[in-house]
């Protein structure tokens, strides 16, 4: 990171045309696929910074603040208390799809909380999704998913674990339930084409910060949409700097499907932003302000 830090300012003035889409691909390029997190900051500052600077990454309705992106809410593993309890906050918060971590859990206790939110509001009312993060094993995946299949879920995210392409590829064949790929996607680089094309996936998630940034995620984007396969985007932990730029990438893309996009919630500590959720929509608030951000400008401002 030091060492990207040292070069960049050289790189700026190196290529005179950094500014434009090839310039900065090409910056990207100068980091080396080794460093996703990296690639992700270093093309969303030079995004912001052709924009002026202003943390508006990408000009569209939302970071103008007129529309909303809608996201599903997280339910967090834990005792089966906890998960209900959760469940009731997020319905009454407005959301209309859930999403639910599974397979720390006993199965069949897992199985009575879909069905405890099922008894209470149908697929037409709420749509869950599920994210198994590779817990199944590949014998006994096919039928979990066929049980999991009667509570009418809208998917599950990584049933078995990354790497083992056959397996996966022969899930998503005999699936009764939606498979999207999550996990499955990180440091696969120069392969995302014979990835697609062996597993052939229903979705693939797509986490710009763990994926090289927004080059990476389109080329992904790009090729699925070529083999008919769905997508939605997920942040993953970062704070509202990374959020922010997430989210106005996002809502360029014009996806209509409900994206993982409130994790910004879990911080105790998180810079101040105009980024807020209502009803199951995160909005870019203009009446809210980078507070934070700003403070620390003025600081460096005065210490120069």
């Amino acid at each position: 990171m030091q060492k990207i830090c040292q070069q960049l300012p050289e790189w700026l003035t190196q290529t005179s045309e950094w500014y434009t889409d090839e310039g900065i691909e090409k910056m990207i390029g100068l980091i080396g696929n080794t460093l996703p997190a990296i690639q992700f900051g270093v093309e969303t500052a030079l995004l912001d910074l052709r924009n002026g600077g202003k943390r508006i990454i990408f000009k569209n309705d939302f970071s103008a603040g007129k529309t909303g992106i809608p996201i599903n809410g997280l339910i967090w593993m834990g005792k089966p208390e906890f998960m209900r309890q959760q469940i009731d906050e997020k319905l009454m918060q407005g959301y209309t799809c859930l999403k639910l971590k599974i397979g720390a859990l006993d199965f069949d206790k897992e199985c009575e909380l879909l069905g405890y939110i099922r008894k209470q509001y149908p697929a037409e009312q709420i749509t869950l999704r599920v994210d198994a993060n590779g817990a199944f094993s590949t014998g006994d995946a096919l039928e979990k998913l066929k049980i999991l299949a009667q509570y009418d879920l809208h998917s599950i995210e990584q049933p078995i674990r990354q790497g083992q392409w056959s397996e996966m590829a022969s899930l998503c064949r005999h699936t009764p339930l939606l498979i999207a790929l999550d996990e499955e996607l990180i440091g696969v680089i120069d392969k995302k084409q014979e990835l697609l094309q062996t597993i052939h996936p229903q979705f693939i998630i797509l986490k710009p910060s763990l994926l090289g940034g927004f080059h990476h995620s389109l080329e992904w984007i790009k090729l699925a949409e070529k083999m008919n396969i769905g997508w939605w985007i997920t942040s993953a932990l970062e704070s509202n700097i990374g959020l922010n730029a997430i989210s106005q990438f996002t809502a360029s893309l014009n996806n209509p499907l409900p994206q993982g996009l409130g994790t910004g919630q879990l911080y105790s500590n998180n810079i101040t932003s105009p980024l807020e959720i209502s009803k199951g929509y995160l909005h870019y608030n203009l009446a809210r302000s980078w507070s934070d951000i700003l403070k620390m400008e003025r600081s460096i401002k005065n210490y120069f």
